[in-house]
């Protein structure tokens, strides 16, 4: 075995070779191997035929994956070919995307690196500048996602995250089905979503939106209301036992408020035990709220109520959930409590919403869990001053594309 063919080897070079090899830089540090294409050169990058030969270009160089802390550059002068369909092109090296200035293998370790760290510590790990690795970054994923179209969206979820001071806000569409984050525009107003429907979709997309899960926005409810009438709009459960819990830690407050110093004693540590869920407390717990049917009736109304909501979510037949929120509506208008009235009324007004999840069981919880992603990638870079490096990391991390897997298989190998 011949030493170049060692060197190959050694650097698992497939579909070229290494020709020769020297040491240059400051100390020595960078590795320079000159490499030409094997079997597959002096091919048209944009149709792949084999071309006749023009002209030898002057060198180029590629940076390739460290090794042993050292820097490999690959050099090569790349050909000019006459393609037969498209006239005079530079072959397209086998190693990296045409006009690309790193190989393929790095650009696959950078990515997932970036995928699993902070960009800083990505940099110091592959030896470059952060400034560099940032901007090859944003490029790799701006031309891997170049002309890409939404597919297959039956089940939608759509929620807003903040990604900066001062209220700027982005708006997140979900593929609930695949887990994924398929869309992100700036804003959370009605224009924001409209725009995700005029333009992400087309007519027939529309129609094949089967199920669509969100909050109790007007602005979310509206459009998905006006752009898809046929989809079936569930209320995200989440939110809506979050309403129902609001309303009774209101209660609680307004009777701490009209209770003298005594009797808030019997108060004292009630905020977090009214959330609970029946499911999650202990008998001590039990006992600590029934003892306020005593102490204080109206938090005590408030917090039955509030348990026997918990039924509507247990129903599997839809007209036994629309009976029941309806007795349990009545009752919460004549228990003379302001905030759970309140409550009673945006009930009522999306009980369609409420009682679809009976129906398909279908929540937000995906869209909760990949929100919990988008703010570590968020927390990781310390804050974004602007909404597109952030939102490229959120697709790199959780979108439809798994940009990585674009990477010529041959080359993904860390």
């Amino acid at each position: 075995m011949t030493s170049m063919k060692l060197v190959s080897k050694l650097l698992k070079f497939k579909g070229f070779k290494a020709v020769s090899l020297w040491f240059e830089g400051k100390g020595e540090n960078d590795i320079v191997v000159a490499v030409k294409p094997h079997k597959n050169g002096c091919r048209c990058p944009q149709c792949g035929r084999r071309g006749q030969i023009v002209r030898t270009m002057p060198p180029r160089r590629w940076r390739d994956v460290r090794v042993c802390g050292r820097t490999v550059w690959l050099l090569h002068a790349p050909r000019e070919i006459r393609c037969p369909t498209h006239g005079r092109r530079v072959e397209a090296p086998p190693w990296a995307e045409p006009g690309a200035r790193v190989t393929y293998r790095l650009e696959y370790l950078l990515l997932r690196c970036c995928q699993a760290m902070p960009q800083k510590a990505a940099a110091q790990l592959l030896g470059m500048p952060s400034s560099t690795l940032s901007d090859i970054l944003h490029r790799i994923i701006g031309r891997v996602r170049k002309g890409h179209s939404i597919r297959d969206l039956k089940t939608m979820g759509i929620d807003e995250i903040s990604y900066a001071k001062g209220h700027k806000y982005a708006t997140l569409v979900y593929d609930l089905d695949r887990s994924c984050v398929v869309w992100v525009g700036r804003g959370k107003a009605r224009q924001t979503i409209d725009r995700f429907f005029e333009n992400a979709l087309s007519a027939y997309q529309k129609t094949k939106i089967k199920w669509a899960c969100c909050d109790m926005s007007e602005t979310f409810i509206g459009a998905i209301q006006q752009h898809c009438p046929n989809t079936l709009l569930i209320l995200d459960r989440f939110h809506v036992v979050k309403a129902l819990n609001n309303a009774v830690d209101e209660v609680r407050k307004e009777q701490w408020r009209e209770a003298c110093p005594p009797d808030r004693k019997a108060l004292k540590g009630l905020r977090w035990l009214l959330y609970r869920h029946s499911a999650t407390r202990s008998r001590e717990d039990t006992s600590t709220l029934k003892a306020l049917e005593k102490a204080n009736q109206r938090i005590y109304r408030a917090w039955r109520l509030k348990d026997e909501f918990e039924q509507l979510w247990e129903y599997k037949a839809p007209w036994a959930a629309t009976r029941f929120l309806k007795t349990w509506t009545t009752a919460a208008m004549r228990s003379r409590l302001e905030p759970l009235k309140k409550f009673v009324t945006t009930v009522r007004k999306h009980a369609d919403g409420i009682l679809a999840f009976v129906e398909t069981h279908l929540t937000n919880a995906v869209s909760e869990g990949l929100n919990r992603i988008v703010r570590m990638i968020k927390n990781r870079a310390s804050g974004f001053r602007d909404l597109d490096p952030f939102v490229d990391l959120i697709f790199l991390c959780v979108g439809d594309v798994d940009i990585p897997a674009q990477i010529p298989a041959r080359f993904r190998t860390l």
